[in-house]
This record gives C-alpha cells, sequence and structure tokens, in this order.
C-alpha cells in the first residue's frame, strides 16, 4: 500500500507536459504546476500571438504570469528522489511510453515538449490536439468536459480568424463563408448571419436527404444491374438455342440442297445415257447402210471395169438395180442446247434462293438485333468519327430505270439519252428515274454521294416502295415508305410523306448520310473541309432501308457512291 501511495504522490507532482517529475516546479495562476523549463518552452512556442494559456485547463491569462520556484513541490519532489520510489515510472509516463510516437504524417499533440507523441484526439474550442495523456484533463475537468473533441486534425488554425484571431464560430449566409463574431459586426454588418451550429444543422439536414437520394438512386441502379444481368443472362441463353436451332435448320436446307443436286445430276445423267443410246441405234443403223452401199458401189465398179461387151450386157441386169435411186437418210441434228435448260432452270433457281435470302437476312438480322440497350452510344461527332461507320453500298441493276446507266461497279448512276436494254424484272422502277442499292441497311451506317447536273435525290426507301407508274408511292419522298434530301443548284429540301421542308446550309457537290437504324436517327451533312449538318429527322424505322437516287431528266446528271 505504501507503493501504491508514494506512486500517487509520484503522479500528483509529474508535469503534464514532460512527463517527468517536476524540474524546479513553478505553479501558475491557475494552480496547475509545471517545469520551469516546460511551460517556458511551451509559452514561447505561442508567443507569436501574446496569448499564455495553461496546457491542462486552457485558461487564459492577459499577461504573461511570473514564474516563481514552488518549494514545497520542490521539497517533495526531492523527499520522492530519496525514498528510490523514483525508480518506478508515473503512470502516466508509462501510458505515454505505450503510444508510438507522431510521424510526418500524423497529428502531432501540442503539448508534448521534445518527440511528441501521436495525438489522440483534437478540440475545436482548444484548438489544439493532444496525446492519450495530456487529452485526460478533457475527460476529468468538468469545464473541459464540454468541449467539442473529435479526430485529430491538422486543420485547427483554419478555424481561426485570419484577421481577428478570434474563433470562428459564425457563419455568413450572404457570402457564404465561416465568421468569427468580431466579423458579423464588422465587414458582414447587416448580412444574413447565424452560428456555424445552426448552420450546420441546417446544411446536415440538407445532406440527410441528398443521402437519402443518392442511396435511393444506388438502390435502384443496383436493381437495374441485376435487370440487366438476367438481360445478359437471357440474351446469352437465346442466342445460344438460335445458334443451335440454326445449325440443324441449314443442315437440313444443306442436305435438302444436296439431295436435290444428288437428283438433278441423276436426272442428267439418266437422260443422258438414253439420249446416248438413242444417237448410237442411229449410229449403227447409219453405219450398216454405209456398209452397203460400199458393197453395191463396189459391184457396180467392177461391172463398169468389164472389157467384154457381151459380158457387160448379160451381167448388167443383174446390178441395174443397183443404179436405181435411192432415199438418202438424212439425220436432223438439234442446237447443242441439251442440257442448257436445265442449267438455266438451276441459275433461275440460284438467284431467286439469293434474292430470297437477301431479302430475308436483313430481316432475320434485324429480328436478331431488337433488344434494346438502355445506355446508348453518342453519335459520331467529325468526319473521322463518321467514317468508322462508313458502308460499302452498290446499286441494284434490277432496280434501275430504263433511263439510268449504271457503272464503276454499279456504284455511279447517269441519266442517258436513250434508254438501256435492261431485262423485264418486277424490282425495276418504271416510271420515276430512280434506283436503289442492293444492300438493306441497318444499324449504324454512313456514306457520301458525289453528285453534279441539274439535281440528285438522295434518299433512303423501304424495299416494298412501289415500283410501277410514277404515282407518288413511288417517288422518293413522296409517301410515307422513303425520305429524300434533294439536292439541286439552287439549294435543298428534304421530302417525306409529300411534304417539303426547306433546307438551308453551305452548297457542295457532295453530301452525306448517317443512318443510325435503331435509334431512328436519319442525318444529312454537306461536306467539303468540313461538315455541316443540313436536316435531321428522327422517324421510327419499321423495315430495313435501302439507299436511292432520282436524277432530273437531263442528259450528263450523275450521281456516285463515294
Amino acid at each position: 500500500m505504501a507503493q501504491r501511495g508514494g506512486q500517487l504522490d509520484q503522479e500528483t507532482i509529474s508535469c503534464s507536459i514532460c512527463l517527468d517529475l517536476l524540474k524546479d516546479p513553478v505553479t501558475i495562476p491557475c494552480g496547475h504546476s509545471y517545469c520551469m523549463s516546460c511551460i517556458k518552452n511551451f509559452w514561447d512556442g505561442k508567443d507569436q500571438r501574446k496569448i499564455y494559456s495553461c496546457p491542462q485547463c486552457r485558461q487564459t491569462f492577459t499577461r504573461k504570469p511570473v514564474l516563481m520556484k514552488n518549494t514545497m513541490l520542490a521539497a517533495l519532489v526531492e523527499q520522492l528522489k530519496k525514498t528510490g520510489l523514483q525508480t518506478a515510472p508515473p503512470a502516466g509516463a508509462r501510458a505515454g511510453a505505450d503510444h508510438c510516437y507522431a510521424g510526418p504524417e500524423d497529428v502531432a499533440c501540442d503539448v508534448c515538449t521534445g518527440r511528441k507523441l501521436k495525438a489522440s484526439k483534437s478540440c475545436l474550442v482548444c484548438l489544439a490536439s493532444y496525446c492519450m495523456n495530456h487529452l485526460q484533463p478533457h475527460y476529468d475537468s468538468a469545464p473541459l468536459k464540454k468541449h467539442k473533441l473529435v479526430k485529430p486534425s491538422k486543420k485547427l488554425q483554419e478555424n481561426i480568424c485570419s484577421r481577428h484571431d478570434e474563433v470562428m464560430k459564425m457563419f455568413c449566409r450572404t457570402d457564404q463563408q465561416s465568421i468569427c463574431y468580431l466579423c458579423s459586426v464588422d465587414d458582414h454588418k447587416g448580412h444574413d448571419t447565424v452560428s456555424a451550429a445552426a448552420e450546420r444543422t441546417e446544411r446536415q439536414r440538407e445532406l440527410e436527404v441528398s443521402r437519402l437520394n443518392t442511396q435511393q438512386k444506388i438502390q435502384d441502379r443496383e436493381k437495374d444491374v441485376k435487370l440487366l444481368q438476367l438481360e445478359v443472362e437471357a440474351i446469352s441463353h437465346s442466342a445460344d438455342k438460335a445458334v443451335e436451332d440454326s445449325e440443324k435448320i441449314f443442315t437440313q436446307l444443306i442436305r435438302l440442297l444436296q439431295k436435290r443436286s444428288s437428283d438433278v445430276k441423276q436426272q442428267i445423267r439418266s437422260q443422258q445415257q438414253t439420249d446416248v443410246s438413242g444417237v448410237k441405234e442411229l449410229q449403227e443403223k447409219l453405219q450398216q447402210e454405209i456398209t452397203e452401199l460400199k458393197r453395191k458401189d463396189a459391184e457396180l465398179k467392177q461391172l463398169s471395169h468389164t472389157e467384154d461387151h457381151n459380158q457387160f450386157l448379160h451381167n448388167y441386169p443383174s446390178v441395174s438395180q443397183l443404179s436405181e435411186a435411192t432415199d438418202s437418210s438424212s439425220v436432223n441434228i438439234r442446237p447443242l442446247t441439251y442440257f442448257e435448260d436445265v442449267t438455266a432452270a438451276v441459275s433461275k433457281l440460284r438467284d431467286k434462293l439469293q434474292d430470297l435470302l437477301r431479302d430475308k437476312w436483313t430481316n432475320i438480322l434485324l429480328t436478331g438485333t431488337e433488344v434494346k440497350v438502355l445506355l446508348s452510344e453518342p453519335e459520331p461527332k467529325t468526319r473521322a468519327d463518321f467514317l468508322k461507320y462508313s458502308c460499302e453500298i452498290t446499286l441494284d441493276p434490277n432496280t434501275a430505270h430504263r433511263w439510268l446507266l449504271l457503272s464503276e461497279g454499279n456504284r455511279k448512276v447517269e441519266f442517258m439519252s436513250q434508254q438501256q436494254s435492261y431485262f423485264c424484272h418486277p424490282d425495276r422502277f418504271t416510271g420515276r428515274c430512280q434506283v436503289l442499292s442492293r444492300e438493306s441497311l441497318t444499324g449504324r451506317c454512313y456514306w457520301e454521294v458525289e453528285w453534279r447536273g441539274t439535281g440528285v435525290c438522295v434518299a433512303v426507301a423501304y424495299k416494298n416502295i412501289r415500283r410501277v407508274g410514277s404515282s407518288n408511292e413511288s417517288r422518293f419522298g413522296y409517301n410515307g415508305k422513303s425520305w429524300a434530301l434533294d439536292c439541286h443548284t439552287n439549294g435543298y429540301n428534304f421530302w417525306f410523306n409529300n411534304i417539303k421542308t426547306a433546307v438551308s446550309g453551305p452548297r457542295s457537290s457532295r453530301v452525306a448520310v448517317y443512318l443510325d437504324h435503331r435509334a431512328g436517327i436519319l442525318s444529312f451533312y454537306s461536306v467539303s473541309k468540313t461538315m455541316t449538318l443540313l436536316h435531321r429527322v428522327q422517324p421510327t424505322f419499321i423495315q430495313p432501308l435501302h439507299a436511292g437516287f432520282w436524277l432530273c431528266y437531263n442528259c450528263g446528271d450523275t450521281a456516285v457512291l463515294c
């Protein structure tokens, strides 16, 4: 017990700054005692603001206290040293030894001298940071218990007004900044000012509302992510099944075609054998006839060489019948088209299959891409961005009007003074000088057109646009199945469903078309050194589109897919 009592006395006469026994103890006006050198160093460090305070209770003094040695405490320290109990370090010193010293990134204790310990808390009232040892008075002293303790902070001095050297406990709503009390009656006089605590309460309320909104958005987005994950799984499952089913169907189609190919081959060979047998039979018959005729010719020759007149006349009746005219057999050879009809039929079947596959294939692709995405890609901004979506487009000769000539790999169309010798085709325009592309357009597509002449119409249209006649149902832009930009020497006009829209923009011999089929965007641009948007529409496309041209009835008008 004596030892325990000695240790308590030792704690009582320890310096709360150096955590060691008091050396040259002094007592300041508030009643706390320190080593003379410790308190001097502490005040000297704070001397730039001419404020002197107690490191423990934070009581301030208007003048720097005169430090006088406390002889009673000095005597007690000497007595403890003689008892030998000084070897047992104070409890505070033991606790301090257990704490880490402050590093460059840590907040250091403002009270520690020498090597400082890491701060445990910062006081918003004292505007100082304390280690566990020097923080104890804030837990023991009734006045200090009211102080606001927070996590260690290096920004405590930011709470001091740079002008008045006072704690900024107020907030100016007019200027939206923290101020001290003197600022509220000086520079911010007449402003809407409240206490920092009141403003914090208001902002905290707004913050909670924002947090609730943010948390709700997080929950919504998490639900969306889960839904999208389900969508991914559904798409993947559907795609896997479609691939499997498609492979089976195409395998069946291939087998069917192979069976039909085998049947055609067998029929051709069978007919070949029949025809060849008939020809060979006729050939043998003719060969026999030739042999018989040669025999008769030999007898006639032999009789003709008989020198004895009586013998000649005697034998003549027996061979005279050989000189009688006989019917000469003739063979009518058909033109060499024995199996060309079969080839033509197969070729016609191939063309029909190609047309069918071309028409239906785009519908298959379009159907397979009808999954709507929540987040769409941004629209291109520069020509380089647009060119990423450029597509190869060729014109379909089966759709070209007879006054139009296609050339350069079916990428150029020109109005001619004479009709072209196109064969009849149900896809051909008969009343309008128009032509459509062979390829159908879905997804994102971009193409450029160089045009010359008095006028060219650059269009997109559904495949089922009317082809026969000169009604508006077959003219680009004059119905609900086509969209057209009319380019002429005086400017531009846009046509849809027989409604004309005047379009302003720089005239250029090159125009560009950008199509985002899924997003429903159709844009026309004038292209020179820069791209200028001429017109944009946002319809809902229900079928694949085809690029198209209409040319004025003037020779030399041309349009070229660049």
